[in-house]
């Protein structure tokens, strides 16, 4: 009797082992299929990890087309989203956060959002958009090759700023421009590099003032005051939340305004050479409908420049300034 006991106990024991070992192995190779991007059954219902530096029109118009992207190829999303609110450290906290929470994917929408990310995992699958250097940023090996687990869109289009110092040179006469950035941001630094290697090229000078809160931005453009005859404003996350700072400045002082992107345009700037962060926004989550929906690996993907670059002129900044709207400048009209 005692043997029948201790055989039966260990039977039990053994068909129990036998179940969580069947149960844990079906979770985990449903959670490595996620993760590394390899063909898997399709969940009901995905819940992505939203990471955003901060909140303002250009970003949260990347986070709708990312959103759009998903709902055309019909997959039932879970946002969690969350904002920095310009603070790099909290982007740290976020992703942090997504990865103990087990998000099927982070999409992750700013360069520091996407480093933090990056740093926080190797599995889960992170597609960013609003990144204007992936490589220097350290997101990707190559643009072509991205690797890893991740993949997405930059913000910087080849041309965006050759053709904005140009028209800087040829059509507002400038000698010396003036900038503001944070210089903690890493897509600012790549920029400003950029800008001043172009103006210099046309015997052009930079002139620069950098901030580290949206709160310090309009300061540090009174402080270009007397010493620039323009502002050229890059698509830094900091600068642009608190671009009407900008605007005002500019605006009382008749110093025209070129920024980086389009809905900085319609906010107020004289123009930008830019693109639709809903485009890049919208480009990124097909590209996370690949990962989920395909089941391919993130690094597999290639990470893509914007495309349908455009020059676009607010009117009424242009009449502020007396400034006349040539026709051969091939510019749409931002009333």
């Amino acid at each position: 009797m005692a043997f029948t006991l201790k055989k039966a106990s260990f039977l039990s024991a053994a068909a129990l082992t036998f179940m969580l070992a069947g149960c844990g192995s079906d979770s985990d190779s449903a959670n490595d299929k996620v993760k590394t991007g390899s063909a898997a059954e399709e969940k009901d219902t995905y819940v992505i990890g939203v990471t955003q530096i901060v909140e303002h029109p250009s970003l949260d118009a990347a986070y709708e087309g990312f959103q759009k992207a998903l709902e055309d190829a019909g997959l039932e999303v879970e946002y969690q989203f969350n904002s920095a609110s310009g603070d790099s450290s909290q982007t740290v906290t976020i992703a942090q956060k997504l990865v103990s929470d087990g998000v099927d994917l982070i999409f992750a929408n700013s360069t520091p959002s996407a480093q933090a990310a990056k740093s926080a995992t190797s599995d889960i699958p992170i597609v960013f958009t609003s990144v204007t250097d992936a490589v220097g940023a350290e997101l990707v090996t190559s643009m072509e090759a991205p690797g890893g687990n991740v993949t997405g869109t930059i913000d910087l289009h080849p041309d965006t700023i050759a053709n904005t110092v140009k028209f800087l040179k040829d059509e507002l006469g400038a000698k010396k421009v003036g900038t503001v950035y944070n210089t903690g941001e890493q897509n600012s630094i790549a920029q400003v590099e950029q800008v001043k290697k172009a103006l210099k090229a046309e015997g052009i000078e930079l002139v620069e003032a950098a901030v580290s809160t949206s709160a310090e931005v309009k300061q540090a453009t009174e402080s270009l005051l007397g010493k620039v005859d323009s502002l050229y404003i890059l698509t830094d996350n900091t600068v642009v939340s608190a671009l009407e700072s900008v605007i005002d400045v500019a605006n009382a002082n008749k110093l025209p305004l070129m920024v980086g992107e389009m809905d900085s345009v319609a906010r107020g700037g004289l123009g930008a050479y830019g693109f639709e962060y809903y485009d890049i926004g919208y480009e990124a989550g097909e590209k996370a409908v690949q990962i989920l929906k395909e089941g391919k690996s993130p690094g597999e993907i290639p990470a893509t420049y914007p495309g349908n670059l455009k020059l676009v002129i607010n009117k009424k900044a242009a009449d502020n300034l007396g400034l006349e709207v040539k026709e051969s400048w091939n510019a749409e009209i931002s009333e």
